[in-house]
């Protein structure tokens, strides 16, 4: 075991990871679309398996919810087992109204109201982005498969439940996608350690219309997603 919180020994993990938040999500996406998956770590039943998908080793491996737990996961990924590329597969609630539950948003930056910049001395200016590279295959990808995606700023936030009212609006008339709780500490880390990183949501609930998915369809309805990013990784 080489880090904290993963129970892996080197080489159980391969260089190229999928990362939902749900550890249950990950034990769905290795038993239904990877070969031969293995699991590699149960700590704190945060799950994490691998296997080859088209022949490829591709690791799957749970983040928990919000940037606290994506920074302790990812950055012992990068860290500690030499992880190159790592894309972020979840849910979003989308702020544009061209914008539908089951759409899927590629951050293309993420703006946050954390301040989970300050473990890297930089100031709330400094703006946490893709991988040009993953964002780049992302677009050939969803253009090849004819999904319905969408590329643009999402917002990272580390309140779930917001009492203020029209908090949203500001992000609205910016033109930004979607927010969900992950990506910026995850473009953080990976901007540290020089690796590669993209976030890609399914859009599960409308901030506008209060539409939103049920909890069965947050598991099952994004296999469209889980495929889009395994090929994604995988090229």
């Amino acid at each position: 075991m080489l880090s904290t919180h993963i129970a892996a020994q080197r080489g159980e993990i391969a260089s190229r990871v999928l990362m939902p938040g749900d550890p249950l999500r990950a034990k769905y996406i290795a038993e239904k679309f990877l070969d031969s998956p293995k699991q590699y770590s149960q700590v704190r039943n945060m799950l994490g398996f691998t296997g080859t998908y088209k022949g490829v080793p591709v690791s799957i491996q749970g983040s928990g919810m919000g940037m606290p737990s994506m920074g302790i996961y990812s950055w012992e990924l990068f860290k500690e087992y030499d992880v190159e590329q790592v894309i972020r597969i979840g849910t979003a609630g989308a702020f544009q109204n061209d914008i539908s539950l089951g759409d899927i948003i590629l951050s293309i930056a993420a703006s946050t109201d954390s301040n989970f910049h300050r473990a890297f001395d930089l100031p709330p200016s400094y703006a946490p982005s893709a991988s040009w590279e993953l964002l780049k295959k992302a677009a050939t990808v969803g253009d090849e498969l004819k999904l319905n995606y969408r590329a643009g700023n999402t917002l990272s936030v580390d309140a779930f439940y917001d009492t203020t009212d029209g908090w949203f609006n500001k992000w609205l008339n910016m033109n930004v996608l979607a927010v969900e709780m992950e990506a910026a500490a995850l473009y953080l880390n990976a901007a540290f350690h020089k690796r590669d990183a993209l976030a890609m949501m399914t859009i599960s609930d409308h901030i506008l219309t209060g539409e939103e998915f049920t909890v069965e369809q947050r598991m099952y309805a994004n296999d469209n997603m889980f495929k889009y990013a395994l090929e994604i990784i995988t090229r």
